[in-house]
């Protein structure tokens, strides 16, 4: 059937260009906050997450994104103005395109309803104007609460205590099962045409989320345990992920092991500096700053086995690894720096271009280099390291790395959820605008409700992944170690905290940003150090100055946009 308004395609084609480009900027800005904390605390490598994140944001944009997309469509403004005349309304939501993220849109579409000379809608109610700019304020506290509350839990449950290592044994398997009822709980409610939870009563909501954390519980402790007590117990460098499945076999003295793995580290040191130089300078730096200060004892009496040097690799009870603690810093032995020391790693450019640079450009190797570099730049450079900021990490306490092991399978299950939380919440700021514009084209109608083609949100879900895959490394550098000091309990609180945050927003059909959340996330778990320069306040501002200004700005392009085309004189 032909559209109804076919002589406007024109229309639709830039809408369309414009919706390509802002969901491949929203992959690069957004996608990035929900792995920067697992990649900032070494759980995963930046490729990794960048595989990851083309999966997730695909699921969580296909299964479970229509949802948010009809507040975004059509609770800015109202759409009786534009009933007579559908081509303008598609005009509209072809300027507020060009602006993207959940803040910008929200601003671009307000902008082209002003010029529009369309009444905004203001009035408290659901998906107003008013509830979505309430919910970026409230949004970031709500996530810093959160998240602040279980870390807390972590630390004075498990980190804090006597035999930390112990406690963390017994308790990982509950955290998992937590982390798997929230999964549940929100795949349930984002699911489309799934049932309401009223529809599905109190009782088989709860009973399937108990059910599901039970059967997580229950494999924690048949897989899991073993797997851990053999590696982190036994100090086995052999075993491996994929070594899971043998289960009790694991504890047995030569347990059936396939595919053993190399190497001679078991633990891998999540505080590791990348230059002795510069966490030398630096720390004595923090520490010079605290002689003015009176000593402040952050940890409990008893937590002795809690609290390690980054820099050793030593048992913690022994005598040259001991650490000194002033005014709440965690200073280690600096004759002991060398240690774990990461080796610096090259850039793309030195890595790849550097070396062919003297080839004629008509070079086999040349050529394959260059490839390289254009597939693989954006995930192959170093977001870890943060240059002079130790001063702000080394007032982060210091835990035991078998502990902090323990919780990188708990964080990149969170990092997961938070991905699909963003695929299926934030999709809707590129593909909002274009469903309105494509449904009017087609129909000829200005509706409030639409169905979204599911083959848009395919496409939306591929540009989401593959704009984090080329360019989501600045976000990266920006929210992970540049705010605190990120390690795998740390993160994994953050990125759990931040998107329960998003799972209650999208409850309430209201579009918050991610990068808000997991901003607040970060700076309520950095502030549960007690030391409000745990945190480097001077990125937490400049984060926040730029949704300050992008927010006017959308609105103004777009607004400008709209007023020139609807202006513009013609033959």
């Amino acid at each position: 059937m032909a559209p109804a308004l076919k002589k406007y395609d024109w229309i639709l084609a830039i809408t369309t260009i414009a919706f390509v480009f802002s969901s491949a900027s929203n992959g690069a800005n957004d996608v990035a906050n929900s792995y920067a904390t697992s990649v900032a605390a070494r759980t995963l490598k930046m490729w990794h997450a960048g595989l990851l994140a083309c999966v997730t944001e695909f699921v969580g944009a296909v299964a479970l994104g229509s949802k948010v997309t009809t507040t975004i469509k059509s609770g800015v403004f109202g759409l009786s103005k534009f009933q007579p005349i559908p081509p303008t309304f598609m005009l509209v939501m072809g300027c507020a395109e060009v602006g993207n993220t959940t803040q910008t849109v929200v601003g671009a579409l307000a902008g082209a309803g002003i010029a529009a000379q369309t009444p905004l809608k203001w009035a408290w109610v659901s998906g107003s104007l008013s509830q979505i700019a309430a919910s970026w304020a409230i949004a970031p506290l709500i996530a810093a609460g959160i998240s602040a509350t279980l870390f807390l839990t972590l630390k004075f449950l498990v980190l804090e205590r006597k035999d930390p290592f112990k406690w963390g044994m017994r308790l990982i398997p509950w955290y998992l099962a937590f982390t798997a009822g929230v999964l549940a709980l929100f795949i349930m409610d984002e699911l489309p045409n799934a049932e309401d939870f009223e529809e599905m009563g109190a009782g088989k909501v709860t009973g399937i989320i108990l059910g599901v954390s039970g059967g997580v519980l229950l494999f924690s402790y048949v897989f899991f345990v073993p797997y851990f007590h053999r590696r982190l117990v036994k100090n086995d460098a052999r075993i491996r992920a994929w070594h899971i499945p043998l289960g009790p076999l694991l504890y047995r003295q030569k347990p059936p092991i396939y595919f053993p793995g190399k190497g001679e580290r078991v633990v891998k040191d999540y505080y590791a500096k990348s230059s002795v130089e510069t966490a030398e300078t630096d720390l004595e730096r923090a520490h010079m700053k605290d002689d003015k200060d009176q000593p402040i004892n952050l940890g409990s009496e008893n937590n002795g086995d809690a609290i390690t040097t980054a820099f050793d690799g030593k048992d913690a009870d022994s005598s040259d690894s001991k650490e000194r603690t002033r005014g709440g810093l965690s200073i280690p032995n600096v004759d002991r720096l060398t240690a774990h020391i990461i080796p610096a790693k090259p850039e793309p450019e030195e890595r790849w271009l550097e070396p062919v640079r003297h080839l004629p450009i008509y070079s086999p190797k040349k050529l394959a280099n260059w490839t390289k570099y254009a597939l693989f730049q954006g995930v192959s450079r170093d977001v870890v390291t943060q240059k002079n900021l130790d001063a702000v990490h080394a007032r982060a306490i210091v835990y035991d790395n078998r502990v902090e092991h323990l919780w990188t399978y708990a964080q990149v299950a969170s990092a997961i959820m938070m991905s699909i939380a963003h695929g299926s919440n934030d999709v809707a700021n590129a593909v909002g605008p274009w469903v309105a514009s494509y449904n009017t084209y087609t129909s000829g109608e200005v509706t409030s409700k639409a169905n979204t083609p599911i083959w848009i949100l395919v496409v939306a879900g591929l540009l989401l992944g593959l704009g984090f895959w080329f360019y989501g490394y600045h976000v990266m550098r920006s929210l992970g170690n540049k705010i605190t000091q990120v390690s795998p309990t740390r993160g994994f609180s953050m990125e759990l905290g931040a998107a329960i945050t998003v799972l209650l927003a999208s409850r309430l059909a209201l579009p918050v940003s991610t990068t808000q959340c997991l901003t607040g996330a970060t700076v309520g778990v950095a502030l549960c150090n007690f030391d409000v320069r745990a945190v480097n306040w001077k990125q937490v501002a400049f984060i926040f100055s730029s949704w300050v200004i992008t927010l006017p700005s959308a609105g103004l392009i777009s607004g400008l946009l709209m007023a020139m085309a609807l202006n513009t004189p013609h033959f």
